[in-house]
Order: C-alpha cells, then sequence, then structure tokens
C-alpha cells in the first residue's frame, strides 16, 4: 500500500490539491482561486463547475512538477466548506449554482419554520426542545444553514424543483464526482437539521425532524461514518486528476472538524482558534450539550465516538482580504499599483508600528452579520473612535485586533459552555502564519497561543490523519503529537488593561448599535 494521500480542501476562496503522508507530513500543495459570486438581499454562491476545473487544475500542476507518488495514493480525503447546498438531478450534475454558508436569504422562510405562536427568542419552544433534545442545535435564524437554502430554493427557483433530486453538502458532492456515490457523514450532514445524533454509533435521519424542517428523506443522501470508505474514484475522475482507478474514498469531514484534528488539539478539552476566511474556536468534548442563547453546542466528531464544539465566526480573514481588495487597494482610479503579493505580511509589518490598542481606534468586524455568539445577519461592521490623530496604521491594526476581540467574546462563550479555561489554544488556518496576530490573540485572549507547522495546511493535515485512521494506519490517541508546534505566543501583561478596556467598549459597540442596524439592513441581509 501507497503511504500517500491527496487530500482536496475546498475553502471559500478556492480548493487546494496537497501530497501528504498518511502520518500527516506535508509533502507538496497547490491552489487554484474560485469566485464568489455576492449578490442582493444576503445572496453568496459559487459554481460546483470551478471547484473541480480548480482541483483538476491543481493536480495537473503537482503532475508536472514529479510530486505525485509513483505508486500512486492509499485514499483520497475531502474536507470543505461546511453548511453549503448543492441540488443536483438525478444525474448528479448541479441544477444551479451552490448556496454556500455566507449566504442569508433563507432567513425569511426559516422563521416560519420555526416560529409559532408562542416564541422564545424567535422559536416555538416546543420545536425548539425536539430539536435540541435530538440533533444537539437548530435552524439558525439567519438563514444560513442548508436547511434553509433548500426552503430558498424551492420558493424563489420553484423552476428547479421538478429536476432536482437531491441536495448535498459541497464535502458530499465532491465524493459523488470522485466515487459516484451519494453519501453523507454524520458530521457534514448535521446542518440540516434532521439526524437524531444522541448515539454517535448510530446517527439517522428522524422523521419528526424531516417533518419540522419541511424536508422529505428522498432529498437526502444516505448516511456513512467520516472514517468509513464510501467507494473508488471512477474511471472519469481517474482520467480527469491523472490518478489511479479504484483508490478508495473515505467519507472525509467538513473544515471545522478537520481543523480540529489537523490542529493537534484532539484531546478532550484542548482548544484551538481557525483564522480562515470566517472564525472558530473549539475543542474535542465527551458529551452533548447545547448552549441557545450562545449559539454554541457539542455535535457529532469524526472521530469514533467523540462530539466536538461547534461555533462560528462570520469574518476573520475574510475582513484582511475586504482590507485588502476594498480599502487598500480597490480596484479604481485612486488606486496607485495593484496589490503586491506580500501584501499580507505589508500589512503585519504597518500594523506592528502602531501601539496595541490601536491609538483608542475599534474595529468590529460583522462585514457579513454574526453567528457567535450572537446569532445577527444584520449586525455590520467598521471602525469606531476615529480622530485626526489617526493614521493608517492604526486602522490596520484595528482591523487585527478587531478580530481578536471577537476570538475573546467567543472565547467567553466556549469557556462558559466547557466549564473550564483553556490552558492554552493552538492557532490554525492562513492567520495563523501571521505572528502579529498570534500575539495580538495571546494578548486580547490572556491566553498562550501556539502556532503550528504550516498552520494553512491544517484542514488538509486533519484530511490526511482521518485518512490514516480510516485505513487502520494511525491510532486516535496518537493524532495529536503528529503535529508540530513551531512557536508560542505568550500574553504581555503590559497590555492586560488596554485590551481589557477596549474588549469592554467593543461589547457596548455591539449593544448600542444593533438596533440600528437591524432598521439598516432589514431588507438586504
Amino acid at each position: 500500500m501507497s503511504d500517500y494521500v491527496l487530500t482536496i480542501d475546498l475553502g471559500t476562496s478556492g480548493p487546494k490539491t496537497a501530497v501528504f503522508t498518511l502520518d500527516g507530513v506535508y509533502v507538496d500543495g497547490e491552489f487554484e482561486p474560485v469566485e464568489l459570486l455576492l449578490g442582493d438581499i444576503g445572496a453568496a454562491e459559487q459554481r460546483p463547475a470551478d471547484w473541480w476545473s480548480g482541483i483538476v487544475a491543481g493536480m495537473q500542476r503537482l503532475h508536472a512538477r514529479g510530486a505525485v507518488p509513483a505508486d500512486g495514493f492509499a485514499a483520497v480525503s475531502v474536507t470543505s466548506q461546511w453548511s453549503g447546498t448543492v441540488a443536483i438531478d438525478g444525474a448528479g450534475e448541479p441544477v444551479c449554482d451552490a448556496v454556500i454558508w455566507m449566504d442569508s436569504r433563507g432567513a425569511e422562510q426559516i422563521g416560519r419554520i420555526v416560529g409559532g405562536p408562542l416564541k422564545v427568542q424567535g422559536y416555538d419552544p416546543r420545536k425548539l426542545r425536539k430539536w435540541i433534545q435530538l440533533t444537539g442545535g437548530i435552524p439558525s435564524l439567519s438563514g444560513k444553514d442548508p436547511v434553509a437554502h433548500i426552503h430558498w430554493l424551492r420558493e424563489h427557483r420553484p423552476e428547479l424543483n421538478a429536476s432536482t433530486a437531491m441536495y448535498l453538502e459541497p464535502k458530499d458532492w465532491l465524493n459523488l464526482k470522485l466515487t459516484g456515490v451519494r453519501a453523507a457523514t454524520y458530521d457534514s450532514i448535521v446542518m440540516t437539521w434532521v439526524t437524531d445524533n444522541r448515539d454517535l454509533a448510530n446517527v439517522h435521519y428522524d422523521d419528526d425532524l424531516l417533518r419540522l424542517a419541511g424536508l422529505r428523506r428522498e432529498w437526502m443522501p444516505d448516511l456513512v461514518p467520516a472514517t468509513s470508505i464510501i467507494g473508488a474514484v471512477t474511471e472519469a475522475a481517474a482520467q480527469d486528476l491523472g490518478i489511479a482507478v479504484g483508490t478508495p474514498v473515505i467519507g472525509g469531514t467538513p473544515d471545522v472538524q478537520s481543523a480540529a484534528v489537523g490542529s493537534g488539539a484532539v484531546r478532550d478539552y484542548e482548544g484551538h482558534l481557525y483564522l480562515g476566511t470566517s472564525s472558530w474556536l473549539s475543542c474535542h468534548i465527551p458529551i452533548k450539550k447545547t448552549d441557545v442563547l450562545r449559539g454554541v453546542a457539542s455535535l457529532p466528531s469524526p472521530l469514533p465516538g467523540r462530539y466536538f464544539v461547534a461555533d462560528e465566526q462570520e469574518t476573520a480573514g475574510a475582513c484582511m482580504n475586504w482590507l485588502r481588495d476594498n480599502v487598500l487597494y480597490s480596484d479604481d482610479e485612486l488606486r496607485s499599483t495593484p496589490a503586491p503579493e506580500d501584501v499580507l505580511a505589508r500589512i503585519d509589518r504597518v500594523a506592528a508600528t502602531a501601539p496595541p490598542g490601536a491609538g483608542g481606534v475599534i474595529f468590529t468586524p460583522w462585514l457579513n452579520g454574526e453567528r457567535t455568539p450572537v446569532d445577527d445577519h444584520t449586525i455590520r461592521g467598521g471602525w469606531h473612535n476615529l480622530s485626526l490623530r489617526t493614521d493608517r496604521a492604526d486602522m490596520v491594526r484595528a482591523v487585527l485586533e478587531g478580530v481578536a476581540f471577537n476570538s475573546r467574546w467567543l472565547l467567553d462563550a466556549v469557556e462558559k459552555f466547557t466549564g473550564r479555561p483553556f490552558p492554552w489554544l493552538n492557532v490554525v488556518g492562513g492567520g495563523g502564519s501571521s505572528a502579529i496576530w498570534a500575539q495580538i490573540h495571546a494578548d486580547v485572549l490572556d491566553r498562550p497561543i501556539r502556532r503550528i507547522e504550516h498552520p494553512i495546511r491544517a484542514n488538509a493535515r486533519g484530511a490526511a490523519l482521518l485518512a490514516g485512521v480510516a485505513l487502520g494506519k494511525v491510532a486516535v490517541e496518537d493524532l495529536g503529537a503528529k503535529v508540530t508546534i513551531v512557536e508560542v505566543h505568550q500574553p504581555d501583561p503590559a497590555n492586560r488593561s488596554t485590551y481589557d478596556e477596549l474588549y469592554k467598549a467593543y461589547r457596548s459597540i455591539y449593544k448600542q448599535n444593533k438596533g440600528v442596524h437591524r432598521k439598516l439592513n432589514r431588507h438586504r441581509h
């Protein structure tokens, strides 16, 4: 058997194809950007064909430089953006663009589904109890879950209903392209909120939940464990990718769950912070539990018999991309030069010239609403407390600090959920490459932040390690030892009072402005 795994990591910015060993050692990889289709009233879509063509292009470059092992791959393992919807026809082809996790157009539809004559925070108490009892959570009022996507499509794109045979998560659609098998894993299906997750050895669709959600069983794929072999690479996929027909494909897992594995923080209550396009702060936990008020729940992990803490901040790295593309190097007549390739490193260096606290400037990173610890799709971001003394360095540093303030807000919620503080957090995702951002997080959160080797590859590493588990080559208890810590950022006590004061003000900004934003954005989610 080959010692190598082909991993496919489909992020919002595009797919990464990479070669890993079964032990999670990175060999080589490629990235291909794809277009994000944003529209009015909260629309956020991507073309599944772009995902696949990006994967093919990445594989072609890996082949060209001899990075694909001569003896092939032991398995293919896919991880991807979560909480998206690909509507497919009977042949498995998409009938429209994929609705992705950022899309909030289904807020109205989901409000009708979860509401009732008597509402508690927008939910009918009886429905709320049923959903939480069985699933651990409930459809978000933001309309960003697949159940909301499905109902929006069926109501606003009725011409597609007759040709739509099934709805799949992005990861599960990629597995379909690889194997011809229509299946979801226990962890990928969760955000549709129609599975009974109380027994992790027997996750299954529940008839009452399907009825409450207004979904039909035939629209849903069959369920398998993440560490199962769901099928083999077809001749068509093998030809596209240049790999052997019959290569095993494991069930795989979404990005949130694969990052948990790839972070190295895999024992119960060992935490990690993901800083990618979006962000989350998570750990494994041995029990099923839900905090409705703060939007935190424990849901099925890809690791057998384990739950993980599920939460999400909408925008983290997306704020950096917005700063780069819409402020510093906007494509208009004021731009003097295109954005340099090392623009993010330059942003870090500029931010380092501003003092901790950014001269009192606070940036709120809610550029696409927020999910956790508040479920608010109308809140919006901005700079606050600007003055004539404010310079660009202050504003740039404030963006980094604003995301960290949101991470602290989430830390408060997660530590209340787990009932214990984290002794440290492993940082992963593209943001984990930034030493200054790690130090800012250490200071704002007052927790040691541990940067790992190849943090941007954490999702793919998790997918590779999961393949090792599926093939019986890696023991779950050994996963943490497969990840190398390269630097630890300790909190600087000198910055404690500054960040405590600004964090308090940050929380106040939300409370004082949420009503205004609700009025301004009630018709454009």
